[in-house]
């Protein structure tokens, strides 16, 4: 989608907001708020939301703030992964070497920006770089570029993988690396995983994403042996 349709629908939202009656909605707003936390009916205070002008994401806002939001159970910390094959043994051997020349075990964190809700591919690069010796920061779906950036500054990461499904990623990724760069990671490495036309990678800046995976990269030994090397440049390391 073209993103001048998007900042359009940005815009026409703004400006209904500041011509509808602000006073009306915030009545509304303490309204929902006292039937939340009685625990009772939001069905009377959900329409007077909506007459006053109330939108569905603030709405949303609103029931966020008092139950929390609900994480999906998506993880790999019970996931058994496969068989020790030759060639998963010497990707090992390699990601040893690597974390001792680093003075740490190599960590990649793996990162699902946006709405898209298709986990099973980024669970399955998590759980393989897992098996083969990488510490793997995974959070799971639906996070933003902000927390992504945030949680590759707090945890410390050589590099980060992003997976989008979704069709945003000239959107997201961008968003990801302003992130990173404001927090003084812009030399972090970073990987991005989809359905990504030629076109679109093209325009991904390459000092930024050193590594576009598509679904005919399906060998994930052969990808863990490239992220050690993409980590390995990136911290002008040699490997043997």
């Amino acid at each position: 989608m073209d993103d001048a349709v998007e900042n359009e629908q940005i815009e026409a939202l703004r400006l209904f907001r500041s011509r509808r009656d602000g006073a009306a909605a915030a009545h509304a707003l303490e309204r929902l708020r006292e039937a939340i936390s009685a625990g009772a009916n939001l069905m009377e205070a959900s329409i007077g939301c909506a007459e006053a002008g109330f939108t569905t994401g603030e709405w949303a806002d609103t029931l966020r703030s008092v139950f929390g939001e609900y994480r999906a159970p998506t993880g790999v910390g019970g996931v058994a992964g496969g068989g020790a094959s030759a060639e998963m043994r010497a990707v090992t051997s390699r990601v040893r070497q690597l974390s001792d020349l680093l003075g740490r075990n190599l960590k990649l964190l793996v990162g699902k920006p946006g709405l898209d809700g298709h986990s099973n591919g980024a669970e399955q690069v998590a759980v393989k770089a897992r098996d083969v010796g990488m510490e793997v920061v995974y959070e799971g779906i639906r996070l933003t570029p902000e927390q992504i950036a945030e949680s590759a500054l707090q945890e410390g990461v050589h590099v980060v993988g992003l997976s989008i499904l979704s069709g945003s990623h000239l959107k997201l990724v961008p968003e990801v690396l302003r992130g990173l760069k404001e927090r003084g990671l812009e030399k972090l490495p970073v990987l991005l995983g989809g359905i990504i036309p030629e076109n679109d990678i093209r325009k991904m800046p390459p000092e930024s994403i050193r590594r576009v995976f598509a679904p005919r990269d399906y060998n994930l030994n052969r990808i863990m042996s490239e992220i050690v090397d993409i980590v390995a440049a990136a911290n002008a390391v040699s490997l043997p």
